[in-house]
């Protein structure tokens, strides 16, 4: 069998019932798929069964431990040549497995990942979120499909792997967040091939509001350092982005704030009847990058959704990602590197226990 498609799974039923449609439409058929339910207390099996003469699946209950672990799980029970790790809420499109072998063909490679993209039926605030993360503007362009700043990680929505390498490599470890990234610095680490598939994308659904994305980046910000202590190497000046982004926001909002100082107390209009320069200048300074930057954000948006709507729902996702990451990036690096804490991670009830 050339495919294992595992999926861990934690309280998703709805999101696994279109995952599992989208595979059987599929062109390439030469695959399996693994569904590990890790410790729900909402199972999917049902879901599951309605495909039983449509896919070759198999389903899987344990006792709640991760995604990294429940991958393995079911990696261990695979027999495909290739191990294809999705999340239970993407949605894959019809010539998804057909563009991997398509690039398995042309040019061989250890592992590999692809970029997502957002369904037309996806909401506008998940519109909005995918566009905040695959966009040049935030990401520089990594997680949309194009290497700009770094070289590509695959990551555990989209993400394949030979599965001798899989085993060999020992497969993800038990860090609960950032457990992606962790794999594939060891599988560069082991010398292998690892490549961008621009053309396997996915639909992916991300967080549903800005609430639970924020607690996502924010522990993704955390993750970073996490690695960054396990792998010193690891940490690239595009790492520390999010952080100069959070740090410069606070920064440019105070001297808005300063600048309002100082009309409060000398007044908009000083004694001879000109205006008062000082705070004024400084409430440009302060606002004018903020406002370009969430202008750039809202067109550029806007014209790839063709919804201002959507654009203006981007400028919050931009700002929540990069400062979100930025917050939990700092904090982090307070704890460990400053006061020499262990690895922790937060929001732990919102993911997977």
């Amino acid at each position: 069998m050339k495919y294992s498609i595992i999926v861990p799974v934690y309280n998703r039923p709805d999101e696994v019932d279109e995952l599992l449609d989208s595979l059987t439409r599929q062109t390439e058929t030469d695959f399996e798929v693994l569904i590990v339910e890790d410790g729900s207390s909402v199972p999917c099996k049902s879901v599951c069964d309605k495909y039983a003469t449509k896919l070759n699946i198999h389903y899987y209950n344990k006792e709640n431990s991760g995604p990294g672990q429940s991958r393995n799980y079911g990696a261990e029970r695979a027999v495909g040549d290739y191990l294809l790790i999705l999340d239970s809420d993407v949605v894959v499109p019809e010539g998804y497995l057909a563009a991997i072998t398509q690039e398995l063909d042309a040019e061989p490679a250890d592992a590999f990942g692809g970029p997502d993209k957002a369904h037309s039926s996806f909401t506008p605030t998940q519109k909005a979120i995918s566009y905040s993360m695959t966009s040049f503007f935030t990401t520089g362009g990594i997680r949309g499909g194009k290497k700009k700043l770094d070289k590509f990680y695959p990551r555990s929505f989209n993400m394949g792997i030979r599965r001798e390498v899989y085993k060999q490599l020992g497969g993800f470890s038990k860090m609960r967040f950032g457990e992606d990234i962790d794999f594939s610095i060891r599988i560069f680490k082991a010398g292998c091939r690892c490549r961008l598939f621009p053309g396997a994308w996915v639909y992916h659904k991300r967080r549903t509001d800005f609430r639970k994305f924020w607690r996502q980046v924010y522990n993704s910000g955390i993750a970073r350092i996490n690695l960054y202590k396990k792998y010193p190497e690891s940490l690239k000046v595009v790492h520390l982005l999010p952080m100069v982004f959070t740090i410069g926001v606070i920064a440019l909002l105070l001297v808005f704030i300063l600048g309002l100082g100082y009309l409060d107390i000398f007044g908009t209009l000083i004694p001879d009847g000109e205006l008062n320069t000082t705070g004024l200048i400084l409430c440009i300074i302060g606002l004018a990058p903020l406002l370009l930057y969430s202008l750039i954000i809202c067109i550029d948006s806007t014209i790839k959704n063709h919804s201002l709507h959507i654009g203006l729902l981007s400028v919050r996702a931009a700002f929540t990602q990069l400062m979100g990451y930025g917050c939990g990036f700092l904090s982090a690096w307070w704890k460990r590197c400053v006061c020499g804490k262990g690895e922790f991670e937060a929001y732990k009830k919102n993911f997977y226990k």
